[in-house]
């Protein structure tokens, strides 16, 4: 899928925000002014996230493998069974897109597990295989460009005169699809993490959420199912048995970058199961346990670090910025 058509189920919002006076205040911080771009493109609405606003969330149990403990010291790759919270989502600021619409692409899955002494480590991956660009100035860069590229507006257009410099754009969305269900989705980690072991080796990873089946709809196929066919499906399933997801780790190699989330390590790179994650039980009201729930890239625990990709800390500052707002 194209980013064209990702932008193309956002062009009502787009066109309000054209005409009211929202704008991006220069002197903000990068994060303020990644949470007010989204909220040109996709409007503001109360009690919901500036992105992936509309989602389902769900408990569980992970369990991690030998392997795992040998990558890293962290309390949840211990072996022991670590209580979840996980909340999948569909992309983009408005709460009521429909599951099967283009828009909706691509899906993210963001997972609190709950660490002994009560304390908390989170991981949030989506369903895109890599980012569409480098850093936090140019995902700002991207949705001022989206924000300023209505369809009437003269060609070369500000998306396609971003998306000349940029080619990851495309790519990057050309790798996503409309699932049969949230359970029958791939997520990734596109940002580069530290796993370091009892000895202090430090191995640079990035995670791979894989089903038991990857099962994607069609267009056509997507676009016939009811509005909320995912939301609806997921606490469904749970009901009639657990939703198993394995979580996995593609190890970089000495010579691979870990800055830029732009670009994919080669399919070469040895994969290791790092565990199972199991959804057991649906949230009965999941709208206002959403509403509460806060996942930060950078909530790390000891055993896991920050590489020198400077997305993770960017993504938790907008985070915070979209909680504060959306909190009041």
């Amino acid at each position: 899928m194209s980013i064209s058509k990702w932008k193309s189920l956002s062009v009502l919002a787009v066109s309000m925000a054209l005409t009211s006076p929202m704008a991006l205040a220069a002197d903000a911080p990068l994060t303020t002014q990644i949470v007010d771009a989204l909220n040109k493109i996709y409007g503001s609405h109360p009690g919901f996230r500036a992105n992936h606003a509309k989602g389902v969330v769900a408990q569980g149990t992970f369990k991690a493998t030998p392997e795992a403990a040998k990558l890293s010291r962290a309390a949840i790759f211990n072996g022991s069974v670590i209580p979840v919270t996980v909340r999948f989502s569909d992309s983009g600021g408005l709460p009521t897109v429909a599951d099967g619409s283009p828009g909706a692409n691509p899906h993210g899955m963001a997972i609190k597990y709950h660490l002994p002494g009560g304390s908390s480590t989170d991981m949030v991956i989506n369903s895109l295989k890599f980012f569409p660009v480098a850093s936090g100035e140019e995902f700002r860069d991207l949705l001022v460009a989206i924000s300023e590229s209505a369809p009437e507006s003269p060609k070369p257009t500000k998306l396609d005169q971003f998306k000349a410099g940029h080619p990851a754009v495309d790519k990057a969305f050309a790798t996503v699809a409309t699932p049969a269900s949230f359970a029958d989705e791939e997520y990734y980690g596109i940002d580069a993490f530290l796993l370091v072991d009892k000895a202090g080796h430090k191995q640079a990873v990035r995670y791979q959420m894989v089903p038991e089946q990857v099962v994607h709809l069609k267009p056509e196929e997507a676009s016939k199912k009811s509005p909320d066919f995912l939301v609806d499906d997921l606490p469904q399933r749970i009901a009639r048995k657990q939703v198993v997801f394995h979580l996995k780790a593609q190890l970089a190699s000495a010579d691979d970058q870990t800055k830029d989330p732009s670009q994919p390590w080669p399919d070469t790179r040895k994969v290791v199961e790092l565990g199972t994650l199991t959804l057991d039980k649906p949230v009965a009201d999941s709208t206002e346990a959403q509403k509460k729930l806060l996942f930060m890239p950078t909530a790390l625990t000891d055993g896991i670090e920050l590489s020198d990709d400077t997305l993770p800390v960017v993504r938790t500052g907008a985070y915070a910025v979209s909680f504060s707002r959306r909190s009041q």
